[in-house]
């Protein structure tokens, strides 16, 4: 039995006709090239072929318009918002592998199983090398001190990396000293939130900020972007801490779909992505943190300096989300 896939041209994104004996099919919000070198291994170790479609927007959505007729047996996403989204929106299944068990420790999976953590990637401050001092910032409370007043960049406030770090500022807080934090940090900016984590690095380099909040992994994408070295030679990667906490980290991660049709070949799929050789090559080509036990970030990745991940847990995390959103626009963020 074959059968065609077939995604409008706003997602810019094919699935092709294979047998359903020897595919696995998924919706990934990672662009395929990125997670090629993983597909195409798994393929050459196990003749299975993978069928990727990018959803960059809308894959909840798009699951919950297909419901049981979808195709999708796996997504492939980022951020534990989104990763929670789907299991709240009842689009994944339990999945219980002893393989998988021993490769992604307990703090980076759902406890009933329904997602699992691939690599983590911190949000972190970069710096003006030339305008910050080393250690001048040292903790997240600190971005709201006033004597940044007019010196830092970030994106949206509604964004989700933004809200992650909110929401688990709520956690370590409270509720109504981070919103105090986060008026804090609104009060410092130098320009109103836009762009992404590359830009607000650009703007750095370009002398209309100090700071900004990003995620470590941009730092790899522009070194291999000729266009973007200065920016990244401009700045400094520093980790701060919550106080009394850690460095805040946000996963990637794969869920199996309530309505897999290829169930075996997902589960393969899935412990193959968890395999500690499948996260180095994940990790590498992301510029991002493997999670298995004994792997380790490529060399670059390892130069940008060690820290110790924030203890809280995920789940833990992503339940302060709608709270995170409330506070976001209480306070006027992005206005």
């Amino acid at each position: 039995m074959s059968y065609r896939l077939i995604l409008s041209s706003l997602l810019a994104a094919n699935i092709a006709t294979a047998s359903l004996a020897d595919e696995v099919n998924v919706y990934s919000y990672r662009q395929p090239e990125l997670i090629k070198p993983l597909t195409d291994a798994f393929t050459a170790e196990t003749g299975i072929q993978v069928n990727v479609a990018f959803l960059k927007k809308g894959m909840i959505e798009r699951l919950l318009a297909e419901g049981d007729r979808s195709p999708a047996d796996v997504i492939l996403t980022v951020d534990i918002s989104r990763l929670a989204g789907a299991v709240d929106a009842g689009l994944t299944q339990a999945v219980h592998s002893d393989t998988m068990s021993a490769n992604v420790p307990s703090d980076y999976r759902d406890p009933d199983g329904h997602w699992w953590g691939l690599t983590t990637r911190a949000r972190i401050i970069y710096a003006s090398r030339e305008r910050v001092a080393e250690g001048d910032v040292t903790t997240y409370q600190d971005l709201a001190d006033p004597k940044w007043k007019g010196r830092l960049c970030t994106r949206s406030g509604t964004h989700a990396y933004t809200l992650g770090l909110l929401s688990a500022a709520i956690k370590h807080m409270g509720a109504e000293n981070a919103k105090t934090w986060f008026a804090g940090l609104r009060a410092n900016l130098a320009r109103k939130p836009q762009g992404n984590d590359r830009a607000q690095i650009k703007a750095i380099w370009a002398g209309e900020c100090d700071i900004a909040l990003g995620n470590t992994y941009y730092m790899g994408k522009m070194l291999a972007n000729p266009e973007q070295v200065p920016w990244a030679n401009a700045v400094r990667l520093d980790f701060p801490t919550f106080e009394g906490g850690g460095t805040h980290v946000n996963v990637s991660g794969v869920a199996m779909t309530k309505s897999a049709p290829n169930q075996k070949q997902a589960l393969a799929f899935m412990e193959f992505l968890a395999s500690p050789k499948a996260q180095e090559i994940y990790a590498h080509q992301n510029y991002e943190y493997p999670i298995a036990p004994g792997t380790k970030p490529s060399d670059l990745v390892a130069g940008w300096g060690s820290f110790t991940p924030d203890s809280l847990n995920l789940m833990e995390m992503a339940g302060h989300r709608a709270e995170a959103l409330r506070i976001a626009q209480e306070v006027d963020f992005d206005g």
